[in-house]
């Protein structure tokens, strides 16, 4: 799609106006949510001022430098090799996931992202199509390594609400983009681009897709959200089968049960061990029949909506004890043995 694009819209414009329509989104979202919302208990945690570095390094990492450089790369970088190099960021998000950010990854998550990764470059390669490695190769590989960072970044505001996070990546990074756009003599496309780029960038280059990103990251952790965020070239494909009746490809019958075996490995993931949580307060959308939120409740906290949930400033006891669990929210501890020396 990217290198459709950047054939007739300048590069640096194109990623601005990406990213403005994922902020308009947003804005329209938020503005109707408003509007029609019956169940206030239901609001997600508010952005607070701490939340400003994780996401000022959003909007540059991921809204600015990631687009940009891909944009520019990509104008010399044939489609088919740009493919296959775009698989890079799952990989790298995992590997800071686990090397940098901390993140809980065991030898079955190793092993699904070697499966999915492989799957992914299998269905990316064009026997037919043009290859070649040069400087905008690298660029993609350096805008997925951009991506990967601001993944990470990301984890950290993923109990706040999405929609005012991508709010704030999508404005920022668009304006910063755009204002970087006329100071190099880049112009704007015609009148008719301009919101069909917008659209595409709710739907996709920070917009819906960041949101349900976000979601994700928060009950999940950051290297397995990127993972089954590298399945989607496989529903690309089906759906292509499904509304054009293609046939498939012997690639897609290659890449199908290696994909198939990565993702049962990354779902059936059984993770448990005595663990140990600190002291905690902090503020976001919760239930409470799990093993974590028995707080006691004052008069005025907001009441649970219809689904279970609600929002409030809350504190968490220390607690040792033992439950399956993935790096979510209240998992993000480290993996040394404790005092009793169980795992």
């Amino acid at each position: 799609m990217t290198k459709y694009f950047v054939g007739s819209t300048e590069p640096v414009m194109l990623a601005a106006l990406f990213y403005l329509g994922s902020g308009t989104g947003m804005l329209l979202l938020i503005l109707g949510g408003k509007i029609i919302r019956r169940e206030s208990s239901a609001r997600e945690a508010p952005l607070t001022r701490s939340d400003a570095p994780y996401l000022a390094g959003m909007a540059i990492l991921g809204g600015v430098l990631a687009p940009v450089t891909l944009m520019y790369s990509m104008i010399d970088t044939p489609a088919a090799t740009g493919s296959l190099l775009l698989n890079f960021e799952p990989v790298a998000t995992a590997v800071l996931a686990a090397l940098f950010f901390r993140e809980s990854v065991g030898r079955r998550i190793w092993i699904a992202m070697g499966l999915i990764t492989c799957s992914c470059l299998i269905l990316s390669l064009d026997p037919a199509g043009e290859f070649g490695v040069s400087l905008g190769s690298f660029g993609v590989l350096l805008a997925c390594f951009f991506w990967a960072i601001d993944n990470n970044i990301s984890r950290h505001v993923s109990g706040r609400d999405p929609l005012s996070a991508i709010l704030v990546k999508g404005y920022g990074a668009g304006i910063i983009s755009l204002v970087i756009a006329v100071l190099i003599g880049e112009s704007l496309p015609s009148a008719g681009s301009v919101p069909v780029y917008m659209i595409v960038g709710f739907f996709s280059f920070g917009g819906l897709a960041s949101v349900f990103f976000l979601l994700a990251l928060r009950s999940i952790g950051t290297a397995r959200t990127g993972l089954f965020l590298a399945l989607s070239p496989f529903f690309g494909v089906f759906f292509s089968f499904l509304l054009f009746s293609e046939t498939p490809q012997f690639l897609f019958l290659v890449a199908l049960p290696v994909m198939v075996l990565g993702t049962w490995l990354l779902v059936s993931e059984r993770h448990a061990h005595l663990h140990y949580h600190p002291p905690l307060v902090h503020n976001h959308r919760h239930r409470h029949d799990d093993l974590h939120h028995d707080h006691q409740h004052v008069k005025d906290l907001p009441p649970l909506s219809r689904s279970g949930e609600h929002t409030h400033l809350h504190s968490h006891d220390a607690i040792t004890h033992e439950h399956q669990h993935r790096p979510d929210l209240h998992h993000r501890h480290d993996h040394k043995p404790l005092a009793s020396g169980k795992r």
